[in-house]
C-alpha cells in the first residue's frame, strides 16, 4: 500500500520572481534564480569524504538503504536561507523516519570553519551540516543557490532540483499563505513509488559563492 503522502496543514509556509535581483544582507554576492535541472538524469556523483560541523565523516557509502537523499545548499548570511532553516527541520523530522538522508551542504567556500559551526548551533540544523570546500555536491547536482534543494536517489539519480516552497512572491514579499510545496510533493512522490510531479523549479537566493583560482 503506497504512504500517505504528507498534509498540507502540516506544511510550513517561495514562489521565486522570473527575474536577477539583489540580496540584501548577503555581502556582495548577488541573488540568482536557479536554472532548471535536468532532473532524472544520472547525476556523477563524487567520491567524496566530508566532515560535518561536528567533525564526523561522510561518504555517498551511507546513502546505501535509504529511500532517498536531500541535500540543503546553506550559507551563513543570507537571509532568506535563514528563514527556511525551521521548514528545513520540520521536513527532515518528517521524512527521515520514512527513509530519507538529509544533509545541509556549505554554500560558501569563503566562510571561515568556524563561522559555519557557529551558524549551525544557531539554527539549530537537525541534520549533518557538510563542509564543502570544492564545491564538489553543488557542481555534480548542478545547485547554483541558497536555499536549494536536491533530491537524489541512493545510486546517484537527480530526482528534484530547486526551491523548497512557493513561500515568496517576490524578494521581501511573502505569501499570506504557502500554496506550493515543492519539495515535500517530491518525496511523497518518491516514497510512493511515483513520478515526481514537477521535477525541477527555480530557486530565489543567494548564489553559490566558490573560492578564487589562485
Amino acid at each position: 500500500m503506497a504512504e500517505t503522502a504528507t498534509s498540507q496543514s502540516e506544511r510550513a509556509t517561495a514562489r521565486p520572481p522570473p527575474r536577477t535581483i539583489i540580496c540584501m544582507g548577503c555581502k556582495w554576492r548577488v541573488c540568482l534564480l536557479a536554472g532548471f535541472a535536468l532532473a532524472g538524469s544520472a547525476v556523477s556523483l563524487p567520491r567524496f569524504s566530508l566532515a560535518d560541523t561536528e567533525g564526523r565523516i561522510h561518504t555517498p557509502a551511507e546513502w546505501s538503504g535509504k529511500r532517498a537523499v536531500v541535500l540543503f545548499f546553506l550559507t551563513t548570511d543570507c537571509p532568506l536561507c535563514n528563514t527556511y532553516a525551521p521548514e528545513m527541520n520540520r521536513i527532515a523530522q518528517a521524512y527521515t523516519p520514512r527513509g530519507v538522508a538529509f544533509y545541509g551542504v556549505q554554500g560558501d567556500a569563503t566562510v571561515p570553519a568556524a563561522e559555519v559551526r557557529r551558524h549551525a548551533k544557531e539554527f539549530a540544523y537537525t541534520f549533518p551540516y557538510l563542509f564543502d570546500q570544492e564545491e564538489s555536491l553543488a557542481a555534480s547536482t548542478g545547485a547554483t543557490t541558497t536555499p536549494e534543494a536536491a533530491v537524489l536517489s541512493p545510486d546517484g539519480q537527480l530526482r528534484y532540483l530547486g526551491r523548497i516552497d512557493n513561500r515568496l512572491e517576490d524578494w521581501g514579499k511573502q505569501r499570506v499563505q504557502v500554496t506550493e510545496f515543492d519539495l515535500r510533493d517530491a518525496l511523497d512522490a518518491i516514497l510512493n513509488g511515483k513520478p515526481v510531479p514537477q521535477a525541477s523549479s527555480k530557486a530565489l537566493g543567494c548564489a553559490i559563492t566558490r573560492k578564487p583560482v589562485e
